[in-house]
């Protein structure tokens, strides 16, 4: 792919990724933005549908947010929209506070996009990218099967042509068993083979549009065969979807509801934008807290334009990388395109049938259930696979937005455990080497020289562990030991209740006639909180070291050349 001028100058406040157009790129840019839109025509309209909204809302979402984020963000190649990641979590709540595709429902949707673009952009302009870092792999992959469950359900009906159930996961399933008898296979094909095309020219080529064939095909056959007069749902003749900024008309008591759901559903957003900008980042080094305004600036005119939350979208932004898109103009053609379409199209659209849109949604499905990654998870890590189960078990079986913060949790939690399983690990010296090293199995042998290393960050999580296996190894050694020397090359950050523990354990040892020293303390951060807590003062200047062996040198010069541990 030809590569853009050098670096561009993220200090430009709009704009900033039009700063590598040039005349002889930009013919790369207008095509790569031509097979963005024939991709996001079909899909944006799907997923309108999916969250509750009519079709030709997802179109001008679209505009909105390449708009938005065009102006405000920093990468070259994000696309923003409708995204069906997001769409399940806010459709199954904002169901409860208004009937779907009711004008209460418009005005609900769109205060929810402009609370989510708040807080992004708030996220970005306080510089928080590292929250995108809370939700680990395997629950980030349970989240994504739930959802991929979620979708698959929803537009099981319209794939089906059975009238669309609202309620429960529970009610759904029970009035689809109830009403299977009735399926049309007219409908099912319909939706069955604009899956598999639009699944067979992604694996022939993910530039091709293989969602628009698919559809378009579709919608020719309708129209050409008359389905519609054989009970094939169609959408109609949708109207012009060019609208005016207008802030939703809400009072306090009907937005309340809706601040817990806009910061899950933001949190969602700043996790995916942040995946896709870094897996599609030139430099290696994105600009995550820019892109954070950009995404939230997309949202932001979303909730303007009368649409919903968007978020950034991995397979839209591959798309242009691999149709050779070098800048946000490529989005800003591709929503030309769209917006033509929404303001004149209306007509062309009218014979689409709605399962062909269902197909569209059941290939993302499939797209975002990652099944080789469960595997590998499996493979690897059996219980952080039971996570990963758990978790789209609760997105599942409970309101969406509840098993998003059920699957949050877990996801803090696995952390907060991770950490406080760090233990104190032995080191012995190498043989004919100056390096200590962790111990094999066998262990060091017995000498009055203790070296112990603690590789994890030391905090009131894991510090108690910490004093009680200082305490067991002296004890351990059985009063031989007069030397006890911590390996803190892995001690990254120490807190206040961490510092007082240390302290304690420094004069415990002094009690018990052993020397401390610390040796490797290479963090900034552990070293600042060792002069903040006054660590430094109580054990010493003199008993910090630059390695193992200088500390046992200076303190134990018999044991310097040992193999003792």
């Amino acid at each position: 792919m030809t590569q853009p001028p050098p670096t561009e100058d993220r200090r430009w406040p709009i704009f900033a990724s039009l700063q590598a157009v040039r005349p002889a790129t930009i013919g790369a840019d207008l095509g790569a933005g031509l097979t963005l839109a024939a991709i996001a025509v079909p899909e944006q309209m799907a997923t309108a549908r999916l969250a509750g909204a009519p079709p030709q809302v997802g179109l001008i979402v679209f505009v909105a947010a390449s708009l938005g984020f065009a102006a405000f963000g920093a990468s070259r190649l994000v696309s923003a929209g409708a995204d069906s990641t997001i769409a399940p979590i806010f459709a199954g709540s904002l169901v409860a506070l208004a009937a779907a595709g009711s004008p209460q429902y418009a005005e609900t949707a769109a205060a929810l996009a402009l609370m989510v673009g708040l807080i992004v952009v708030l996220a970005g302009v306080f510089r928080l990218g590292w929250i995108a870092d809370l939700l680990s792999q395997p629950v980030t992959t349970g989240f994504l099967a739930g959802i991929a469950l979620h979708i698959v359900l929803s537009q099981a009906p319209a794939a089906l042509g059975l009238p669309a159930e609202s309620g429960d996961v529970y009610h759904r399933l029970a009035a689809l068993w109830a009403d299977a008898g009735k399926a049309s296979w007219i409908t099912a094909a319909i939706a069955v083979g604009v899956f598999a095309v639009t699944l067979g020219a992604e694996k022939l080529s993910p530039r091709l549009p293989g969602a628009l064939i698919a559809v378009g095909g579709a919608t020719l056959a309708t129209a050409w065969l008359g389905l519609d007069r054989q009970g094939v749902a169609v959408l109609g003749a949708l109207p012009s979807a060019l609208a005016r900024p207008v802030m939703p008309r809400l009072d306090l008591e009907q937005v309340l509801p809706l601040v817990g759901l806009a910061f899950i559903v933001a949190l969602v957003v700043m996790v995916q934008t942040a995946a896709t900008a870094r897996s599609f980042s030139d430099d290696g080094d994105p600009d995550i807290d820019r892109d954070y305004i950009g995404v939230g600036a997309a949202n932001a005119l979303a909730g303007l334009f009368g649409g919903f939350p968007v978020n950034a979208s991995p397979p839209r932004t591959a798309a242009v990388a691999q149709a050779g898109g070098l800048s946000q103009a490529s989005g800003l053609a591709a929503a030309l395109v769209v917006l033509l379409l929404a303001v004149f199209g209306g007509q062309l659209l009218s014979r689409m049938p709605e399962a062909a849109l269902a197909g569209v949604l059941l290939f993302v499905a499939q797209r975002i259930f990652r099944w080789k990654t469960l595997a590998e998870i499996l493979r690897r890590t059996p219980a952080e696979f039971c996570l990963a189960l758990i978790t789209t078990a609760m997105i599942v079986l409970l309101p969406i937005q509840t098993g998003v913060a059920i699957g949050i949790f877990f996801s803090l939690a696995n952390g907060v455990f991770t950490i406080t399983r760090a233990r104190l690990i032995r080191f012995e010296r190498v043989a004919d080497t100056t390096v200590w090293w962790p111990a094999t199995k066998s262990g060091p042998k017995p000498s009055d020289v203790v070296v112990m290393g603690f590789q994890a960050p030391l905090s009131f999580l894991n510090a108690y562990d910490f004093r009680r296996d200082v305490r067991a190894a002296i004890a351990a050694s059985a009063g031989q030991a007069r030397l006890f020397v911590l390996e803190a090359s892995s001690i990254v950050e120490i807190d206040f209740t961490a510092a007082e523990i240390l302290r304690d354990v420094i004069a415990h040892t002094r009690a018990a006639d052993v020397d401390f020293a610390v040796a490797r303390l290479e963090s900034v951060r552990a070293q600042a909180a060792f002069e903040r807590f006054g660590v430094t003062q109580l054990l010493g200047a003199d008993h910090i070291f630059h390695s193992v062996a200088e500390a046992i040198a200076k303190l134990a010069p018999s044991k310097a050349t040992s193999g003792a541990g």
